[in-house]
């Protein structure tokens, strides 16, 4: 059985709506948890790259001080999708790495964190076997 396609290009007007009125912190927190029921994809095939748990603890430490530095957020979004683009295939853990580097970039601006849902969501569709991936997803969601 061929597993069906996972679109990120889902478009839920409530859901949009309902990040663009929400707490950015909130939006992060919600971040966060998703992209850590992933991580350890990503950490079991590149256990030596830390760059999308980077991301985490800098978003996290945003939550934590209400500090907030561009160039941090920035730089760790960046190195964390460079995680992603090194892997070359896609993959369950090139999926989990977007949603980290998604997830930081939600202390700039909270659509990030659909991002960051979305990429979690792919990365369960990925590592499911063909004929369990809706309701991997289904499940996560």
């Amino acid at each position: 059985m061929k597993k069906p396609r996972f679109s990120l290009n889902r478009k839920d007007q409530a859901l949009s709506a309902l990040v663009q009125s929400s707490n950015k912190r909130i939006l992060a927190l919600w971040s966060i948890e998703c992209v850590e029921r992933v991580l350890p994809i990503f950490t079991q095939d590149y256990p030596e790259d830390n760059r999308p748990q980077q991301a985490l603890e800098t978003l996290q430490n945003w939550i934590d001080t209400g500090k907030f530095s561009m160039s941090v957020i920035r730089t760790a979004s960046l190195n964390s999708h460079a995680a992603a683009r090194e892997i070359e295939v896609d993959s369950p853990a090139r999926s989990a790495a977007r949603a980290a580097g998604q997830a930081v970039a939600t202390a700039h601006v909270p659509a990030h964190a659909l991002a960051a849902t979305n990429y979690a969501q792919q990365a369960v569709h990925r590592a499911a076997e063909p004929d369990k991936a809706e309701s991997a997803v289904a499940a996560e969601a």
